[in-house]
């Protein structure tokens, strides 16, 4: 852009129009601004969350597929690939579909190796109870699709447990564990949407289980109020 303004300002040397050349530097000006705040939301993007607003995905199909650059083999290409579009537009967290697909397999390779093991006859309910905490009360879970009246209690906690560990992790390489407040606000959105059981829920919060699970697990800069 810079180049391209100041080879417009050479063809009016000539002329030595001075407005036209003061033009030319705010419109370049413009630009500039422009670009780097499409780099500021690009970087925001590529920052995983718990969602991504439509608009926002729009925004960085706009950006990679209209803006223009000359790749490092000199060749005029679209600015982001389609691949760095899918990874920069995931609606919530950090996996593209794709790859959401192969880490949902783990539940499935979990089911079946605990369906070959010897369970004793008290514990022949733990593939069910261990399959089943990425389902949903709705329906809308994985790999079954069970709802809440097909699930054991036991399940259905383990649901619960699962989710908050995941959002509180200290040992995760991809992401720092949420605080409580943080991670509870996300679980009771859950709750009202159909993802955890409600009543289990609200016995986890009553009974305060995510505070004896924080002040044994969790980093002290973690552990703040919950409203």
């Amino acid at each position: 852009m810079k180049i391209a303004a100041l080879e417009a300002k050479l063809a009016l040397r000539e002329q030595a129009d001075a407005e036209a050349e003061a033009a030319i530097t705010n419109s370049c000006a413009e630009q500039i601004n422009q670009l780097n705040d499409e780099r500021k939301f690009l970087r925001a993007c590529n920052v995983g969350g718990e969602a991504m607003k439509e608009p926002d995905q729009q925004r960085v199909k706009d950006i990679g597929r209209t803006r223009r650059w000359q790749n490092v083999d000199g060749i005029d290409a679209a600015f982001l690939t389609d691949d760095e579009i899918d990874n920069l537009t995931i609606r919530a967290g950090t996996l593209t579909q794709a790859e959401r697909e192969i880490i949902n397999h783990h539940i499935v390779a979990t089911i079946k190796m605990l369906e070959h093991l010897p369970w004793p006859s008290h514990l022949k309910n733990v593939p069910e109870y261990a399959g089943g905490h990425h389902e949903r009360m709705d329906g809308k879970g994985y790999p079954k699709g069970l709802t809440r009246d097909q699930m054991s209690l036991q399940a259905r906690m383990m649901g619960i447990a699962d989710i908050f560990e995941a959002l509180t992790a200290r040992d995760r390489p991809y992401k720092p564990g949420m605080k409580l407040s943080q991670a509870m606000s996300i679980m009771e959105n859950f709750k009202k949407n159909g993802h955890i059981d409600p009543d289990l829920f609200d016995v986890f919060v009553s009974q305060k289980v995510y505070l004896n699970y924080a002040e044994q697990f969790l980093d002290t800069q973690q552990i703040d109020e919950v409203v």
